[in-house]
C-alpha cells in the first residue's frame, strides 16, 4: 500500500524557519514525482514545490522564491520542504501529494488551477504550519 506521511509543521515567529517531510512507504521515489501544497483557511490547496527525480525542480509560486527549498533524499523515501524567513501568510496546512507524472504534467496543472485534487495519485495528510508572533 502507497502511503505518505507529511511531519515537521508547527508554531514558529515571523522570521523563523521549519522543515517538513513527507516520507513515502510501498513505492520508490524514482517512481513518482513528489510535490507540496498548501492550503489556508477559506482558500483553495495553492501548489509550492514538487521534485522529481527525472525532472529535477518545479515551483509553482513566486511568493516562496528564495525562501523555501525542496529536495529528497532516495536512501531514505523522503522529500524534504525548507521553509526559511517565514511570513504570517505562510500560515497554512501543507500537503505533500505523489504522481506518477512529471512536475511539469497534466495532472499537477489540473490539481493547481482546477482544483482537481483527485488527478493526484496520492496525497498525505497535512501538517500545519502556524506563523505568528
Amino acid at each position: 500500500e502507497v502511503q505518505l506521511q507529511a511531519s515537521g509543521g508547527g508554531l514558529v515567529q515571523p522570521g523563523g524557519s521549519l522543515s517538513l517531510s513527507c516520507a513515502a512507504s510501498g513505492y520508490s521515489l524514482d517512481e513518482y514525482a513528489i510535490g507540496w501544497f498548501r492550503q489556508a483557511p477559506g482558500k483553495g490547496r495553492e501548489g509550492v514545490l514538487c521534485i522529481s527525480s527525472t525532472d529535477g525542480i518545479q515551483s509553482y509560486t513566486d511568493s516562496v522564491k528564495g525562501r523555501f527549498t525542496i529536495s529528497s533524499d532516495n536512501a531514505k523515501n523522503t522529500v524534504y520542504l525548507q521553509l526559511n524567513s517565514l511570513k504570517p501568510e505562510d500560515s497554512a496546512i501543507y500537503y505533500c501529494a505523489a504522481d506518477s507524472q512529471p512536475c511539469w504534467g497534466s495532472s499537477w496543472y489540473d490539481v493547481i488551477n482546477f482544483k482537481r485534487y483527485f488527478a493526484m495519485d496520492y496525497w498525505g495528510k497535512g501538517t500545519q504550519v502556524t506563523v505568528s508572533s
